[in-house]
């Protein structure tokens, strides 16, 4: 941590006052990653051990910013010590505003536009940026290649089906994973391969896409991209939107290279997968081998997928061998039981007033965390804040500036972290935590907001409320 202190001085001449762990944007990847704020500036910290793959998200980050695309500006850096400093862009990722905007099967128009933006951006990537780019710094693969491949599918083989349980058998999965990956590698392979293009990835700034997590990007097939951004697990689309979002991605892409259509879709379905076997590797891995189980969570939702992939698409390949261990997967009473835990908790958030309603708790559990943020500058009692509240943007940048308030969140963060992931190992359904204020419209909002946000990035279900929002109808 204090390489990254010491590049925060470096580039803004003022010592970092508070550095927040971020622990929501871990993800699978054990970096560790943190906001440095210090004199008015934010910057995200990361350090990382390997090298290459920090040596390949800076130069691509470089190239990617010379093509004018939305990825962060490296602001320092020390790779012989694993670290560097990039733009902060924020907190929001799409996932999480795809869960703000929808409701159920419902998606609002306004994250159906997001994700076209989205995809608008794609080709630029692929296409624009790919053309010139240098294949020589990729990690830990120059492209996606036979060898790429049979390291997913193997990962899949012995961290998700082996450690599931699921009976297969080993020569003939091999001799299908050979069909597979052979079939796999007759689309046509010239472009940039993101490799990582799902919504957890997308950072939402000033009503725009910006893109991250894209070091492990190597020469590769356009399908692959798309469809891990479209069969993202946890982000569950409804399939007719994402059939709506594919066509428009096609669209798009004919707007920067021709396009058979025809062609492209042949290989689409196989290369959605290769991701969806990836992703189950990676949940494996962390979740049965690691025992981290969060990450199991996300398998039901994997499940889902390939169960509508088998039911609504025939590939031009025979792998009967590696679609019986998808059906045996599909009906394993262990898998289907993994949500349990970890889906069946709600965490219920208040913000309130002191001086007048204390939040109801109707779950019989006697009511959780009561957090008093009266100890924060308070934005209301300036007048040009007054009318406002804690989810418009003036009161927002007003709180976040405080270093203060991100002291105080790093606290709850530590505090709601802890209770959450030892209620999902224990099975407990309800945890209630509330932000209370003088008026319940300012801080103890933007605190149960921030809270709400970084929990849904966690993949954990939250209901939340503002009781003196409710009542003045905002």
């Amino acid at each position: 941590m204090d390489v990254l202190k010491q590049l925060f001085e470096q580039k803004f001449g003022v010592a970092a006052s508070l550095v927040q762990p971020l622990q929501g944007q871990l993800g699978g990847s054990g970096r560790t990653i943190v906001r440095l704020t210090g004199g008015g500036h934010r910057a995200i910290g990361i350090e990382y051990s390997v090298h290459e793959e920090n040596a390949a998200f800076l130069a691509f980050s470089r190239h990617f910013r010379s093509h004018g695309l939305s990825v962060p500006e490296i602001y320092a850096e020390d790779l012989s010590r694993g670290a560097y400093l990039e733009e902060d862009l924020g907190d929001t990722t799409l996932f999480q505003f795809l869960g703000l905007n929808r409701d159920g099967e419902a998606v609002a128009p306004e994250a159906v536009a997001m994700y076209r933006k989205t995809l608008a951006a794609l080709p630029r990537f692929q296409i624009d940026a790919g053309r010139d780019i240098d294949y020589s710094i990729c990690y830990p693969r120059a492209s996606f290649d036979r060898q790429s491949i049979h390291w997913d599918l193997n990962y899949f083989k012995y961290y998700f089906l082996r450690l599931a349980g699921i009976p297969f058998n080993e020569q003939a999965l091999e001799d299908d994973f050979n069909t597979f990956s052979g079939f796999l590698l007759t689309a046509p392979r010239d472009y940039f391969l993101y490799r990582d293009f799902q919504s957890r990835n997308v950072m939402l700034l000033n009503n725009e896409p910006w893109f991250l997590d894209y070091q492990g990007g190597r020469r590769g097939a356009l399908q692959y991209d798309v469809a891990s951004l479209l069969f993202d697990g946890k982000a569950d689309l409804p399939p007719a939107l994402r059939q709506e979002l594919l066509d428009h991605y096609i669209n798009c892409l004919a707007e920067h290279a021709p396009v058979d259509r025809a062609a492209f879709m042949e290989h689409y379905y196989a290369y959605v997968y290769v991701r969806i076997l990836q992703a189950l590797g990676a949940y494996g891995f962390r979740g049965f081998y690691e025992r981290k189980a969060h990450f199991l969570q996300s398998v039901p939702y994997a499940l889902k997928n390939l169960r509508w992939l088998t039911s609504n698409v025939t590939l031009p390949i025979a792998v009967p061998a590696l679609l019986e261990a998808l059906e045996r997967m599909s009906n394993s009473e262990k898998l289907l039981k993994l949500a349990s835990p970890g889906e069946d908790l709600t965490v219920r958030i208040f913000s309130f007033s002191f001086h007048r309603q204390m939040p109801p708790d109707d779950s019989g559990n006697g009511g959780g965390f009561i957090f008093d943020a009266r100890s924060l500058p308070n934005p209301g009692r300036e007048d040009r804040y007054k009318p406002l509240t804690g989810k418009d943007a003036p009161v927002i940048d007003y709180l976040d500036q405080q270093e203060a308030v991100h002291q105080y969140f790093a606290h709850v963060l530590s505090l709601v972290d802890a209770s959450v992931d030892a209620y999902q190992r224990r099975g407990f359904k309800h945890l209630m935590v509330s932000f209370g204020c003088t008026g319940g419209q300012h801080r103890s909002v933007y605190m149960a907001e921030h809270l709400a946000s970084h929990l849904r990035a966690r993949g954990v279900n939250v209901a939340l409320r503002h009781i003196e929002l409710e009542k003045i109808g905002k």
